[in-house]
């Protein structure tokens, strides 16, 4: 009888911590960003969306990634992906430019049309609440820091951290991620 009860109390626990793990965190869509055109946009516009949240410079190596980051957008936003650019100049000095510049780099150098945002910091007390959230959840290899520009937060539908990508992680590579999401949506 106790043995009984003792086990029907543990299986109750361990629900609440899944209620509580999927529906009652604290997750991605508590945060607000600024947008490059100057206006505040509720990260939980995105609900019920498969999110991929990159840290940007355009006078990097990795630049050429919007390319493919631009190409994975168009394939899939109907779908129910979507991409949020967060430009940084906290690596090497590679994003000096303001919004103004930012935005023509990231349009007429390759086309992109996914939401960018307001230069942020990324690492140290002055990081961006989004990114300060995704690196706890989702530490990597350098001890909750991002390494570079062009590092890459996959965020389910529900809001939860689910993958992390290094920025030599080509965005073709993280295809399969996001057909994967999506189908189970």
């Amino acid at each position: 009888m106790c043995r009984e009860r003792y086990n029907r109390v543990a299986v109750i626990a361990e629900e609440v911590k899944t209620v509580y793990r999927t529906e009652m965190k604290n997750n991605f869509y508590q945060f607000e960003a600024t947008s490059l055109q100057g206006k505040k946009v509720a990260m939980d516009e995105y609900k019920g969306k498969v999110v991929l949240v990159v840290n940007t410079a355009s006078k990097c190596g990795l630049t050429p990634q919007y390319e493919g980051l631009e190409e994975l957008y168009r394939k899939y936003r109907d779908k129910g992906l979507v991409i949020l650019g967060f430009p940084c100049n906290q690596f090497a000095n590679q994003e000096p430019g303001d919004e103004k510049s930012i935005s023509e780099d990231c349009l007429i150098n390759y086309g992109v049309s996914f939401p960018m945002f307001s230069r942020v910091d990324v690492n140290g007390d002055s990081a961006h609440p989004v990114f300060k959230y995704l690196k706890k959840e989702l530490p990597g290899w350098f001890g909750g820091k991002v390494k570079w520009n062009f590092t890459k937060f996959l965020v389910d539908p529900k809001g939860n951290p689910y993958k992390r990508f290094s920025p030599l992680t080509k965005p073709e590579k993280l295809e399969k991620y996001i057909q994967k999401m999506l189908t189970n949506h």
